[in-house]
Protein backbone atom coordinates (compact mmCIF):
# COMPACT_ATOMS: atom_id res chain seq x y z
CA UNK A 1 0.00 0.00 0.00
CA UNK A 2 1.50 3.80 -0.88
CA UNK A 3 1.36 5.51 2.39
CA UNK A 4 -0.39 8.50 0.52
CA UNK A 5 -3.49 6.46 0.02
CA UNK A 6 -3.81 5.38 3.58
CA UNK A 7 -6.64 6.18 5.14
CA UNK A 8 -5.24 7.22 8.82
CA UNK A 9 -2.89 9.72 9.18
CA UNK A 10 -0.45 9.67 12.70
CA UNK A 11 -1.03 12.03 15.47
CA UNK A 12 1.33 13.98 17.80
CA UNK A 13 -0.97 13.64 20.95
CA UNK A 14 -3.04 10.63 22.04
CA UNK A 15 -6.33 11.94 23.27
CA UNK A 16 -6.36 13.33 27.29
CA UNK A 17 -8.72 10.83 28.59
CA UNK A 18 -6.13 7.96 27.53
CA UNK A 19 -3.67 6.90 29.98
CA UNK A 20 -2.64 3.41 29.03
CA UNK A 21 -0.11 3.01 26.66
CA UNK A 22 -2.02 0.70 24.28
CA UNK A 23 -4.12 2.82 23.72
CA UNK A 24 -2.19 6.16 23.50
CA UNK A 25 0.05 4.51 21.04
CA UNK A 26 -2.73 2.85 19.02
CA UNK A 27 -4.36 6.02 18.82
CA UNK A 28 -1.19 8.04 18.04
CA UNK A 29 -0.51 5.61 14.92
CA UNK A 30 -3.66 5.23 13.43
CA UNK A 31 -4.63 1.66 14.33
CA UNK A 32 -7.66 2.11 16.67
CA UNK A 33 -10.92 4.75 17.20
CA UNK A 34 -11.81 5.22 20.63
CA UNK A 35 -16.26 5.46 20.27
CA UNK A 36 -16.24 5.24 24.45
CA UNK A 37 -14.72 4.00 27.16
CA UNK A 38 -13.67 0.41 26.37
CA UNK A 39 -15.47 -0.15 23.24
CA UNK A 40 -12.39 0.98 20.34
CA UNK A 41 -12.95 0.31 16.34
CA UNK A 42 -10.04 -1.20 14.70
CA UNK A 43 -8.46 1.09 11.52
CA UNK A 44 -7.20 -0.22 8.49
CA UNK A 45 -3.92 -1.01 10.45
CA UNK A 46 -5.72 -2.57 13.45
CA UNK A 47 -7.44 -4.65 11.68
CA UNK A 48 -4.25 -6.25 10.02
CA UNK A 49 -2.84 -6.90 13.24
CA UNK A 50 -5.92 -8.47 15.12
CA UNK A 51 -6.01 -10.59 11.73
CA UNK A 52 -2.44 -11.75 12.33
CA UNK A 53 -2.32 -12.88 15.83
CA UNK A 54 -6.24 -14.59 14.89
CA UNK A 55 -4.11 -16.72 12.09
CA UNK A 56 -1.67 -17.63 14.57
CA UNK A 57 -4.32 -18.48 17.49
CA UNK A 58 -6.43 -20.55 14.53
CA UNK A 59 -3.37 -22.32 13.19
CA UNK A 60 -2.36 -23.41 16.63
CA UNK A 61 -6.02 -24.31 17.71
CA UNK A 62 -6.05 -26.37 14.58
CA UNK A 63 -2.79 -28.19 15.22
CA UNK A 64 -4.38 -29.53 18.45
CA UNK A 65 -7.73 -30.73 16.74
CA UNK A 66 -9.96 -27.84 17.71
CA UNK A 67 -12.07 -27.41 15.13
CA UNK A 68 -14.05 -23.96 14.06
CA UNK A 69 -17.24 -22.77 14.01
CA UNK A 70 -18.81 -19.32 14.35
CA UNK A 71 -21.33 -19.41 17.24
CA UNK A 72 -24.17 -17.18 17.78
CA UNK A 73 -23.71 -13.51 19.40
CA UNK A 74 -27.62 -12.65 20.23
CA UNK A 75 -28.28 -15.46 23.04
CA UNK A 76 -31.67 -16.36 24.95
CA UNK A 77 -31.69 -15.74 28.02
CA UNK A 78 -33.33 -19.50 28.71
CA UNK A 79 -29.64 -20.94 28.94
CA UNK A 80 -28.48 -18.80 30.74
CA UNK A 81 -31.50 -19.18 33.54
CA UNK A 82 -30.86 -22.66 33.20
CA UNK A 83 -27.11 -22.36 34.29
CA UNK A 84 -27.82 -19.71 36.81
CA UNK A 85 -25.11 -17.19 35.11
CA UNK A 86 -28.41 -15.12 34.73
CA UNK A 87 -28.63 -13.88 38.30
CA UNK A 88 -24.97 -14.41 39.63
CA UNK A 89 -22.77 -13.29 36.30
CA UNK A 90 -23.15 -9.51 37.03
CA UNK A 91 -21.20 -8.49 33.69
CA UNK A 92 -23.86 -9.83 31.53
CA UNK A 93 -25.74 -7.40 29.38
CA UNK A 94 -29.16 -7.90 30.02
CA UNK A 95 -31.41 -7.20 26.68
CA UNK A 96 -35.17 -6.51 26.67
CA UNK A 97 -37.17 -7.10 23.28
CA UNK A 98 -39.87 -5.30 22.21
CA UNK A 99 -41.97 -8.88 22.47
CA UNK A 100 -40.79 -8.56 26.29
CA UNK A 101 -38.98 -11.65 25.38
CA UNK A 102 -35.01 -11.30 26.99
CA UNK A 103 -31.69 -11.50 25.79
CA UNK A 104 -28.36 -11.32 25.95
CA UNK A 105 -25.25 -10.52 24.06
CA UNK A 106 -22.63 -13.40 25.06
CA UNK A 107 -19.89 -12.25 27.45
CA UNK A 108 -19.24 -16.37 27.35
CA UNK A 109 -20.55 -19.28 25.44
CA UNK A 110 -21.05 -22.00 27.62
CA UNK A 111 -24.85 -21.73 27.75
CA UNK A 112 -24.58 -21.83 23.64
CA UNK A 113 -21.32 -24.35 23.12
CA UNK A 114 -22.72 -26.84 25.45
CA UNK A 115 -26.46 -27.74 24.16
CA UNK A 116 -24.76 -27.57 20.18
CA UNK A 117 -22.34 -30.39 21.58
CA UNK A 118 -25.04 -32.06 23.15
CA UNK A 119 -26.68 -32.64 20.11
CA UNK A 120 -23.79 -34.62 18.38
CA UNK A 121 -22.14 -36.27 21.22
CA UNK A 122 -24.58 -39.40 22.51
CA UNK A 123 -21.46 -41.90 22.60
CA UNK A 124 -17.71 -42.11 24.39
CA UNK A 125 -16.70 -42.66 20.43
CA UNK A 126 -17.55 -39.14 20.04
CA UNK A 127 -14.83 -37.98 22.47
CA UNK A 128 -12.87 -35.90 22.76
CA UNK A 129 -14.19 -33.34 21.27
CA UNK A 130 -12.86 -29.48 20.85
CA UNK A 131 -14.76 -26.53 19.52
CA UNK A 132 -13.59 -23.16 19.02
CA UNK A 133 -14.61 -19.85 18.16
CA UNK A 134 -12.83 -16.65 17.33
CA UNK A 135 -15.53 -13.67 18.00
CA UNK A 136 -17.13 -10.29 19.37
CA UNK A 137 -17.58 -10.56 23.54
CA UNK A 138 -19.44 -7.89 25.59
CA UNK A 139 -19.04 -7.99 29.74
CA UNK A 140 -20.72 -5.26 30.93
CA UNK A 141 -17.63 -3.69 32.98
CA UNK A 142 -18.77 -1.13 35.56
CA UNK A 143 -14.90 0.98 34.95
CA UNK A 144 -13.72 0.18 31.39
CA UNK A 145 -10.08 0.66 31.97
CA UNK A 146 -6.45 0.05 30.43
CA UNK A 147 -7.05 0.26 26.69
CA UNK A 148 -8.33 -2.32 24.63
CA UNK A 149 -6.69 -4.72 27.26
CA UNK A 150 -9.95 -4.64 29.62
CA UNK A 151 -13.28 -3.57 27.39
CA UNK A 152 -16.84 -3.72 27.21
CA UNK A 153 -16.72 -5.13 23.53
CA UNK A 154 -13.75 -7.18 22.30
CA UNK A 155 -12.68 -9.94 20.26
CA UNK A 156 -12.04 -13.57 21.54
CA UNK A 157 -11.25 -16.93 20.84
CA UNK A 158 -13.05 -19.20 23.25
CA UNK A 159 -12.91 -23.03 22.82
CA UNK A 160 -14.92 -25.22 24.92
CA UNK A 161 -13.77 -29.22 25.12
CA UNK A 162 -15.55 -32.63 26.09
CA UNK A 163 -14.39 -35.80 27.50
CA UNK A 164 -14.40 -39.24 28.71
CA UNK A 165 -12.56 -38.91 31.83
CA UNK A 166 -10.25 -36.36 33.94
CA UNK A 167 -7.19 -38.20 32.94
CA UNK A 168 -7.99 -37.04 29.10
CA UNK A 169 -8.50 -33.78 30.16
CA UNK A 170 -5.66 -33.28 31.94
CA UNK A 171 -4.25 -34.51 28.50
CA UNK A 172 -5.83 -32.19 26.71
CA UNK A 173 -5.06 -29.31 29.05
CA UNK A 174 -1.77 -30.02 28.56
CA UNK A 175 -1.40 -30.48 24.87
CA UNK A 176 -3.62 -26.55 24.99
CA UNK A 177 -1.07 -25.55 27.42
CA UNK A 178 1.80 -26.40 24.97
CA UNK A 179 -0.28 -24.54 21.91
CA UNK A 180 -1.08 -21.33 24.20
CA UNK A 181 2.73 -20.89 25.02
CA UNK A 182 3.22 -21.04 21.32
CA UNK A 183 0.99 -18.24 20.36
CA UNK A 184 2.55 -16.29 22.26
CA UNK A 185 6.13 -16.80 21.30
CA UNK A 186 4.76 -16.33 18.09
CA UNK A 187 3.19 -13.37 19.12
CA UNK A 188 7.03 -11.89 20.46
CA UNK A 189 5.62 -12.63 24.39
CA UNK A 190 7.33 -15.16 27.20
CA UNK A 191 3.96 -16.03 28.91
CA UNK A 192 3.59 -17.76 32.15
CA UNK A 193 1.26 -19.80 32.99
CA UNK A 194 0.02 -19.24 36.47
CA UNK A 195 -2.31 -20.85 38.95
CA UNK A 196 -5.11 -19.03 39.94
CA UNK A 197 -9.21 -19.44 41.42
CA UNK A 198 -11.68 -20.55 39.06
CA UNK A 199 -13.55 -16.79 39.53
CA UNK A 200 -17.35 -16.95 38.25
CA UNK A 201 -17.20 -20.14 36.11
CA UNK A 202 -15.65 -22.70 38.48
CA UNK A 203 -14.78 -23.21 42.08
CA UNK A 204 -11.46 -25.37 40.86
CA UNK A 205 -8.07 -24.25 40.37
CA UNK A 206 -7.67 -22.23 36.95
CA UNK A 207 -4.87 -21.30 34.54
CA UNK A 208 -4.03 -17.94 33.73
CA UNK A 209 -1.52 -17.35 31.23
CA UNK A 210 0.06 -14.13 32.21
CA UNK A 211 2.90 -11.56 30.29
CA UNK A 212 5.29 -9.62 32.85
CA UNK A 213 4.54 -5.93 32.08
CA UNK A 214 4.41 -3.02 34.68
CA UNK A 215 0.67 -2.16 33.12
CA UNK A 216 -0.57 -5.30 34.24
CA UNK A 217 -3.20 -5.42 36.48
CA UNK A 218 -2.27 -8.74 38.48
CA UNK A 219 0.96 -9.55 40.94
CA UNK A 220 2.36 -12.80 40.06
CA UNK A 221 4.76 -15.16 41.71
CA UNK A 222 7.30 -16.62 40.11
CA UNK A 223 9.89 -19.25 39.98
CA UNK A 224 13.22 -18.31 39.50
CA UNK A 225 14.65 -21.77 38.40
CA UNK A 226 11.49 -23.42 37.43
CA UNK A 227 8.33 -23.28 35.61
CA UNK A 228 6.31 -22.67 38.63
CA UNK A 229 4.29 -19.26 38.85
CA UNK A 230 1.03 -18.42 40.99
CA UNK A 231 -1.01 -15.95 41.44
CA UNK A 232 -0.22 -13.75 44.44
CA UNK A 233 -3.97 -13.32 45.72
CA UNK A 234 -4.38 -16.80 46.14
CA UNK A 235 -0.89 -18.17 47.62
CA UNK A 236 0.38 -18.15 50.49
CA UNK A 237 3.85 -17.91 49.43
CA UNK A 238 5.80 -14.58 49.92
CA UNK A 239 8.24 -12.85 47.56
CA UNK A 240 11.67 -14.06 48.49
CA UNK A 241 10.60 -17.45 49.90
CA UNK A 242 11.30 -21.39 48.28
CA UNK A 243 9.96 -22.20 45.58
CA UNK A 244 7.48 -24.96 47.10
CA UNK A 245 7.71 -26.96 43.08
CA UNK A 246 11.15 -27.56 42.58
CA UNK A 247 12.85 -26.84 45.95
CA UNK A 248 15.49 -24.94 44.36
CA UNK A 249 14.77 -22.02 43.56
CA UNK A 250 12.74 -18.45 44.89
CA UNK A 251 10.54 -16.71 44.18
CA UNK A 252 9.85 -13.02 42.96
CA UNK A 253 6.82 -10.94 42.76
CA UNK A 254 6.17 -8.68 39.70
CA UNK A 255 3.64 -6.83 38.06
CA UNK A 256 1.35 -8.90 34.93
CA UNK A 257 -0.99 -8.91 32.46
CA UNK A 258 -3.13 -11.96 31.67
CA UNK A 259 -3.29 -12.85 28.06
CA UNK A 260 -5.55 -16.75 28.19
CA UNK A 261 -6.69 -18.72 30.75
CA UNK A 262 -7.82 -22.49 31.06
CA UNK A 263 -10.38 -23.53 33.14
CA UNK A 264 -11.40 -26.68 34.36
CA UNK A 265 -15.51 -26.85 34.23
CA UNK A 266 -16.00 -30.10 35.42
CA UNK A 267 -19.40 -31.63 34.63
CA UNK A 268 -21.25 -28.48 35.93
CA UNK A 269 -22.70 -27.53 32.16
CA UNK A 270 -23.26 -30.85 31.67
CA UNK A 271 -25.49 -31.32 34.59
CA UNK A 272 -27.40 -27.60 33.88
CA UNK A 273 -28.22 -29.18 30.72
CA UNK A 274 -29.73 -32.61 31.49
CA UNK A 275 -26.18 -33.54 28.72
CA UNK A 276 -25.10 -37.32 28.79
CA UNK A 277 -23.93 -39.93 26.70
CA UNK A 278 -23.17 -43.70 26.37
CA UNK A 279 -20.02 -44.58 28.04
CA UNK A 280 -18.17 -47.89 27.41
CA UNK A 281 -20.19 -49.66 30.11
CA UNK A 282 -23.25 -48.67 27.87
CA UNK A 283 -24.62 -46.40 31.42
CA UNK A 284 -25.33 -42.78 30.72
CA UNK A 285 -22.97 -40.24 32.20
CA UNK A 286 -21.48 -36.34 32.06
CA UNK A 287 -18.88 -35.36 29.51
CA UNK A 288 -16.37 -33.63 31.31
CA UNK A 289 -16.03 -30.22 30.11
CA UNK A 290 -13.09 -27.54 29.68
CA UNK A 291 -12.78 -24.10 28.66
CA UNK A 292 -10.00 -22.25 26.67
CA UNK A 293 -9.68 -18.79 26.57
CA UNK A 294 -7.36 -16.10 24.60
CA UNK A 295 -8.78 -12.62 24.66
CA UNK A 296 -7.16 -11.65 21.06
CA UNK A 297 -7.58 -7.41 21.16
CA UNK A 298 -6.58 -8.05 24.95
CA UNK A 299 -3.36 -10.08 23.47
CA UNK A 300 -3.04 -6.98 20.59
CA UNK A 301 -3.15 -4.65 23.28
CA UNK A 302 -0.30 -6.35 25.93
CA UNK A 303 1.70 -6.60 22.40
CA UNK A 304 2.04 -3.10 22.30
CA UNK A 305 3.17 -2.45 26.29
CA UNK A 306 5.57 -5.18 26.30
CA UNK A 307 7.11 -4.30 22.75
CA UNK A 308 7.35 -0.57 22.60
CA UNK A 309 10.20 2.18 23.07
CA UNK A 310 9.99 5.88 23.73
CA UNK A 311 9.15 6.54 19.67
CA UNK A 312 6.90 4.20 19.32
CA UNK A 313 5.11 0.56 19.02
CA UNK A 314 8.03 -2.44 18.01
CA UNK A 315 5.91 -4.93 16.52
CA UNK A 316 7.08 -8.37 16.56
CA UNK A 317 7.70 -9.59 13.09
CA UNK A 318 5.11 -12.20 12.69
CA UNK A 319 2.16 -9.74 13.95
CA UNK A 320 3.63 -6.24 12.44
CA UNK A 321 0.75 -5.03 10.43
CA UNK A 322 3.41 -4.79 6.90
CA UNK A 323 6.45 -6.82 6.78
CA UNK A 324 8.51 -3.88 5.47
CA UNK A 325 7.63 -0.35 5.82
CA UNK A 326 9.49 1.66 2.32
CA UNK A 327 10.51 4.95 2.46
CA UNK A 328 11.69 7.11 -0.50
CA UNK A 329 13.77 9.84 1.04
CA UNK A 330 13.68 12.06 -2.58
CA UNK A 331 14.75 15.38 -2.05
CA UNK A 332 12.45 15.71 -5.54
CA UNK A 333 14.69 13.64 -7.43
CA UNK A 334 12.90 12.04 -10.21
CA UNK A 335 15.73 9.15 -10.47
CA UNK A 336 15.35 8.61 -6.88
CA UNK A 337 11.25 8.14 -6.89
CA UNK A 338 11.50 6.26 -10.35
CA UNK A 339 14.00 4.32 -7.91
CA UNK A 340 11.25 3.76 -4.91
CA UNK A 341 8.35 3.15 -7.33
CA UNK A 342 10.32 0.29 -8.67
CA UNK A 343 11.44 -1.51 -5.51
CA UNK A 344 7.92 -1.04 -4.27
CA UNK A 345 6.25 -2.67 -7.22
CA UNK A 346 9.21 -5.23 -7.22
CA UNK A 347 8.11 -6.06 -3.45
CA UNK A 348 4.38 -6.06 -4.63
CA UNK A 349 5.30 -8.54 -7.57
CA UNK A 350 6.77 -11.20 -5.14
CA UNK A 351 4.45 -11.37 -2.46
CA UNK A 352 6.12 -9.14 0.35
CA UNK A 353 3.50 -6.92 1.91
CA UNK A 354 4.52 -3.34 1.92
CA UNK A 355 3.52 0.30 3.05
CA UNK A 356 5.60 2.55 0.74
CA UNK A 357 6.16 5.89 2.14
CA UNK A 358 5.63 8.26 -0.99
CA UNK A 359 4.46 11.17 0.53
CA UNK A 360 6.12 14.48 0.17
CA UNK A 361 7.06 15.28 2.88
CA UNK A 362 10.23 15.60 5.08
CA UNK A 363 12.28 12.83 6.06
CA UNK A 364 12.13 13.45 9.85
CA UNK A 365 8.59 13.38 9.39
CA UNK A 366 8.55 10.16 7.39
CA UNK A 367 11.42 8.51 10.13
CA UNK A 368 9.07 9.92 13.07
CA UNK A 369 5.82 8.18 11.35
CA UNK A 370 8.06 4.72 10.73
CA UNK A 371 8.96 4.45 14.58
CA UNK A 372 5.62 5.39 15.54
CA UNK A 373 3.92 2.53 13.66
CA UNK A 374 6.75 0.15 14.61
CA UNK A 375 6.60 -2.04 11.23
CA UNK A 376 9.26 -4.38 11.92
CA UNK A 377 12.22 -3.63 9.38
CA UNK A 378 12.82 -0.69 7.41
CA UNK A 379 13.97 -0.23 3.63
CA UNK A 380 15.48 3.31 3.00
CA UNK A 381 15.89 4.32 -0.79
CA UNK A 382 18.03 7.93 -0.56
CA UNK A 383 20.48 9.61 -2.84
CA UNK A 384 23.17 7.79 -0.97
CA UNK A 385 21.73 4.33 -1.36
CA UNK A 386 21.28 5.06 -5.23
CA UNK A 387 24.94 6.40 -5.46
CA UNK A 388 26.20 2.83 -3.81
CA UNK A 389 23.54 0.93 -5.74
CA UNK A 390 21.92 -0.35 -2.37
CA UNK A 391 19.33 -0.34 -0.25
CA UNK A 392 19.67 0.59 3.57
CA UNK A 393 17.94 -2.02 5.56
CA UNK A 394 16.91 -0.95 9.15
CA UNK A 395 15.48 -3.41 11.96
CA UNK A 396 12.99 -1.59 14.44
CA UNK A 397 13.29 -4.13 16.66
CA UNK A 398 17.53 -3.38 17.63
CA UNK A 399 18.10 -0.29 14.94
CA UNK A 400 20.62 -2.08 13.33
CA UNK A 401 21.52 -0.94 9.85
CA UNK A 402 22.69 -2.81 7.16
CA UNK A 403 23.25 -1.48 3.53
CA UNK A 404 22.50 -4.74 0.79
CA UNK A 405 22.56 -4.56 -2.66
CA UNK A 406 19.97 -4.32 -4.86
CA UNK A 407 19.99 -7.69 -6.04
CA UNK A 408 19.60 -9.11 -2.73
CA UNK A 409 16.49 -7.28 -1.14
CA UNK A 410 14.10 -9.44 -1.88
CA UNK A 411 16.50 -12.89 -1.03
CA UNK A 412 17.48 -11.19 2.54
CA UNK A 413 12.96 -10.12 2.74
CA UNK A 414 12.40 -14.04 2.19
CA UNK A 415 14.83 -16.07 3.79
Amino acid sequence: MRQSNLFTKTRKLAPKDEVSKNAQLLIRAGFIHKEMAGVYSYLPLGRVVLEKIERIVRDEMNKIGGQEIKMATLHPSEPWKQTGAWDNVDVVFKILSRTEKEYTIGQSEEEIATPIAQEYITSYKDLPLALYQIGQKYRDELRAKSGIMRGREFTMKDMYSFHETQEDFDRFYHTAKEAYLRVYERCGLVAKATEASGGAFTTKLSYEFMVLTDAGEDDILYCDKCSYCVNAEISDSKAGGGCTRCNIGSLARAKASEVGNIFDLGTKYAKDFDFTYKNRDGKNVHPIMGCFGIGITRLMGVIVEACSDEKGIVWPKEVSPFAVHLIAITGGNKDIIAEADRLYELLVDNGIDVLFDDRDTRAGEKFADADLIGISTRLIISEKTMTEGSVEMISRVDGVSTMIPDSEVIRRLTD
